[in-house]
C-alpha cells in the first residue's frame, strides 16, 4: 500500500527537477552496449562508483558488490576461492567460481564459454565503477547471464601523473600499490600495480598475491579510436576450506587436521591482453571490433578425503587453460517515420581449452609423475561459444520506448580422456555435448515525467552446465563424464520503477519472478559432486534502494532485496560421505549414507531471504573530512538441498573516515577502515551442498584498515 501512494505521488510530480536528474542517473554502456542515461532503459541497472570503491582493501568483488540490490556477494575472508556471488538466485549453488553471472572488464568477458567465472584476476585498484545489470536482458550477453557485472576500468589521466599508496591492516595485512599515468604524443597509458599479503583471519588461510594493469588507449584518426587493455597476476593462497556446525561453534578461527597435514593450497596466475576498436563509418553508424586473449594455469592441492583427522593423502587438481574470443558489433541510429531509433546486431565468439591432471599428493607434495597409479585424471576440456545477437529500441510514442532483443548461442562442450586407457578400458570420459538456445527479450519503458519512469519486461534464458559439473557421475569413484546433464531454461518477467523524489534523492525498485526449468543441482555429494536436472524451480522477489543527498552534506543510501526461492519438483538428494562429528579433536564417528527426499515448496539453498544495506555519510570539506557508517543484515539461509542445515542471519556494523589534502601538486590521502564493530560471530559464506557437511567459513572478528595514499600532477 506504502508503494502505491508512493507511485501516485511520483506520478503527480513536475518537472521541476528536469536538469538535476540527468545529472543523477548514471550514463551505462551495458544494457545496450552504447552509452546511454540509465534512467531511459527498462532494465534494473546500478553503478558503483569510484567513491564507493574508496577506503576499501581492493582485493575481491564481495567488497564492493554488498550494496547492490539484488545481488549476493559473500566474503570468504580467504582467497583460494573466488567469492561467492549470486544474482537473483542465479550462481547461488557454486561453491566455488562465479557462475549463473556473467563477470567482464571493460566488456571483455571473464566468464568461459563453459559459464564459470573468475574474477579474481582482476586488479580493482585500476577500476574506476561497476555496472550490476539484473533481470531479462541479461540474457542478451548469452547463456550463463542470469546478471551481468561489467568493471570499467579508469581512463588514462590528461597530464602526467604518478601516484602511490601502502596499507596495514588487521591479521598481517599489508598492500603497496602504485601507478603511472598521462600521455605522450597522443598514446594515453595507465600502469597499475600492486603487491597484497595477509595471514587470513583464519588458520591456514595466508595470501600473497601481485598484480598489474596495463591500459593504452589512442586516436588513430578522427573517426578510430585504439584501446588495449593488458592483466596480469600471480597468486599464492592457502585453502582453510570449511567447517561443520558442530567445529564452527567451537572454533570459528579453526581448519580441519587434514587441511593442516596436506598443507590445502592454491598456486595460480592468469595473463590476458585484449584490444577494443572503435570505429565511426558516418553520423549514424559506429563499427567496433573486440578481440581477447590469455592464460590460466591454477594447481589446487586439496585432501583426498576429510573423514580422518590424520589424513596425509591429497591430491593436486591442476589445469593449464588457454582463451581466446572476440566480438564484432555494428550499431545504427537515427529516425524512421520521426521515430528516433538505435539498432546494434553483431556476432561473438569464445574458446577455452584445459589440460586436466588430477596427480596424488602426500603431506602436500605431489608424488611421482611416471608413476601411472598416481595419475587420477588426464583430460582436455574443450570448449567454444558462437553467438549472433541483435537489440534495438525505438521511441513509439514522445514518453513511450519500446525496446527488443534477441541472441542465438550456440556452444560446444568436448572432454578427451587421455586416462582411458590406463584403466584398463573402462570408464571412459571422452565424449562431447552441444547446447543451442535463442533467448528473446523485450521491454517497455514510460517516461512518465522527468521524475519517473515505468518500465516492464519479459525474457528467455539458458544456463550450460560447467565442466565440473559434468565431470563426474559417481560420487564415490568420478566415474564418467556426466554428458547427459542438460542446460537450464528460464522465463524471466520484471516490473519497476525509477524515481527522483527531489533534487537530491533517487528511488528505484522492481518485482521479479523467475520460472527455471531443468534447473541444474547438486544430486549426489561426497568424495565427487554429481550434478543433475530438477523439473522447476521459481524465484519471486522485490528489491529497492534509496540515494539521498540532505543538508549539511549528509548523504543516505539504502537498498532491500527479498527473494522466495522454491524448488517446484522433487527429486532425490544424497550425503554419500558418512557425517563428521568433529575434525578437530578426534576421530569421526561413521554414520550411514544418508538419501533426502526433497519435495515441492523446499528452498533453494545459498539464497538469503531478506538482505538490507545501510550507510549514511558525512563530508567536512573545509579539512577534507568523510566518514560513513554501515549496516549490513542478511537473513539465516539453507546450505543443503536437503533444508537440513542452516546458517543462522546476522547484522553487522562498518565505520570508515579519512582525510584529503591538495597542497600545490600533491594530492595525499588517510583513511581507516572498522569492519564488524560489534565483533559479531557470523557466518561470511557457506559452501553449497559441501558432501562432508564443511558449509561454514566464518566471517572476521573485528578487524581494521589503514591506509595512506599520494599523487603528484605534473
Amino acid at each position: 500500500m506504502k508503494i502505491r501512494f508512493l507511485i501516485l505521488s511520483l506520478f503527480a510530480s513536475t518537472c521541476a527537477y528536469a536538469d538535476d536528474i540527468k545529472q543523477l542517473a548514471p550514463t551505462v554502456v551495458t544494457a545496450t552496449r552504447v552509452e546511454t542515461n540509465s534512467f531511459d532503459l527498462p532494465v534494473s541497472i546500478d553503478v558503483v562508483e569510484q567513491k564507493d570503491l574508496e577506503g576499501q582493501l581492493g582485493m575481491t568483488l564481495s567488497e564492493s558488490l554488498i550494496r547492490v540490490p539484488g545481488i549476493t556477494a559473500q566474503n570468504r575472508n580467504q582467497m583460494a576461492q573466488d567469492p561467492q556471488i549470486s544474482s537473483r538466485g542465479f550462481g547461488a549453488r557454486s561453491a566455488f567460481g562465479v557462475r549463473g553471472v556473467r563477470v567482464l572488464v571493460d566488456s571483455i568477458p571473464l566468464t568461459m564459454p563453459d559459464g564459470i567465472g573468475q574474477p579474481g584476476s582482476v586488479d580493482l585498484d585500476s577500476m574506476k565503477s561497476i555496472e550490476v545489470m539484473r533481470g531479462p536482458f541479461s540474457s542478451l550477453y548469452g547463456s550463463s547471464s542470469g546478471g551481468i557485472i561489467n568493471m570499467i576500468s579508469k581512463d588514462p589521466s590528461k597530464s602526467p601523473e604518478i601516484s602511490g599508496g601502502i596499507l596495514f591492516g588487521s591479521f598481517n595485512t599489508r598492500k603497496e600499490s602504485m601507478s603511472t599515468s598521462g600521455s605522450v604524443q597522443g598514446v594515453n597509458y595507465l600502469i597499475d600495480a600492486s603487491n597484497f599479503s595477509t595471514d587470513g583471519y583464519r588458520n591456514h588461510s595466508s595470501t600473497d598475491k601481485n598484480q598489474a594493469t596495463i591500459k593504452i588507449s589512442t586516436k588513430i584518426n578522427e573517426a578510430t579510436n585504439l584501446t588495449i587493455l593488458n592483466n596480469w597476476f600471480d597468486q599464492r593462497s592457502q585453502d582453510p576450506a570449511g567447517l561443520n556446525a558442530a567445529d564452527y561453534a567451537s572454533d570459528r578461527k579453526a581448519v580441519a587436521k587434514s587441511i593442516d597435514t596436506t598443507n590445502a593450497r592454491v598456486i595460480r596466475n592468469n595473463i590476458q591482453s585484449g584490444f577494443n576498436l572503435e570505429h565511426k563509418l558516418n553520423e549514424n553508424n559506429n563499427f567496433n571490433v573486440m578481440f581477447y586473449v590469455g592464460h590460466r594455469y591454477n594447481s589446487q592441492f586439496l585432501p583426498t578425503t576429510l573423514n580422518k583427522i590424520t589424513e596425509t593423502t591429497g591430491k593436486d587438481s591442476l589445469y593449464q587453460r588457454s582463451y581466446w574470443g572476440n566480438d564484432l558489433r555494428w550499431t545504427n541510429n537515427g529516425s524512421f517515420f520521426d521515430k528516433k531509433y538505435s539498432f546494434t546486431t553483431g556476432v561473438a565468439f569464445g574458446s577455452m581449452s584445459d589440460a586436466r591432471l588430477e596427480i596424488s599428493a602426500t603431506n602436500g607434495t605431489i608424488n611421482d609423475r611416471n608413476t601411472a597409479s598416481n595419475i587420477k585424471r588426464n583430460e582436455a576440456n574443450i570448449g567454444y561459444n558462437f553467438d549472433q545477437y541483435l537489440q534495438g529500441q525505438i521511441a513509439l510514442m514522445e514518453k513511450l520506448d519500446f525496446h527488443a532483443g534477441m541472441r542465438h548461442s550456440l556452444v560446444n562442450l568436448r572432454v578427451d580422456d587421455y586416462l582411458y586407457t590406463t584403466r584398463g578400458g573402462t570408464g571412459d570420459s571422452s565424449g562431447a555435448v552441444s547446447y543451442e538456445k535463442t533467448t528473446p527479450v523485450i521491454g517497455l519503458v514510460w517516461k512518465q515525467n522527468p521524475s519517473l519512469s515505468i518500465y516492464a519486461n519479459y525474457g528467455v534464458g539458458f544456463e550450460t552446465p560447467t565442466f565440473i559439473e559434468l565431470a563426474y557421475d559417481n560420487a564415490s569413484t568420478g566415474g564418467s563424464s556426466n554428458l547427459a546433464l542438460k542446460p537450464s531454461e528460464s522465463e524471466n518477467f520484471e516490473l519497476g520503477f525509477k524515481s527522483f523524489i527531489n533534487a537530491n534523492t533517487k528511488f528505484n525498485a522492481a518485482i521479479y519472478k523467475i520460472n527455471a526449468y531443468q534447473e541444474i543441482v547438486a544430486a549426489t555429494t561426497g568424495t565427487y559432486s554429481v550434478y543433475t536436472n530438477v523439473g522447476k524451480t521459481n524465484r519471486q522477489g522485490f528489491e529497492a534502494s534509496i540515494d539521498s543527498t540532505l543538508d549539511h552534506n549528509i548523504g543516505l543510501y539504502g537498498s532491500y532485496n527479498y527473494i522466495d526461492a522454491e524448488f517446484k519438483s522433487a527429486f532425490d538428494y544424497q550425503d554419500s560421505l558418512p557425517t563428521i562429528n568433529s575434525q578437530l579433536s578426534a576421530d569421526p564417528v561413521t554414520n550411514p549414507v544418508t538419501t533426502y527426499h526433497v519435495t515441492s515448496g523446499m528452498k533453494i539453498p545459498g539464497v538469503y531471504k531478506q538482505q538490507i544495506y545501510g550507510e549514511i555519510s558525512w563530508k567536512y570539506p573545509e579539512l577534507g573530512f568523510k566518514t560513513a557508517f554501515e549496516a549490513r543484515h542478511n537473513d539465516s539461509l539453507f546450505v543443503n538441498n536437503a533444508n537440513t542445515a542452516k546458517a543462522p542471519g546476522y547484522t553487522i556494523f562498518n565505520l570508515r573516515a579519512g582525510f584529503e589534502q591538495n597542497v600545490q601538486k600533491w594530492k595525499v590521502s588517510e583513511f581507516v577502515r572498522i569492519e564488524n564493530l560489534t565483533d559479531r560471530n557470523y557466518v561470511g559464506s557457506n559452501r553449497i551442498n559441501d558432501g562432508k557437511l564443511f558449509f561454514y567459513e566464518a566471517g572476521a572478528e573485528r578487524n581494521y584498515l589503514l591506509g595512506v595514499n599520494a599523487s603528484y600532477h605534473f
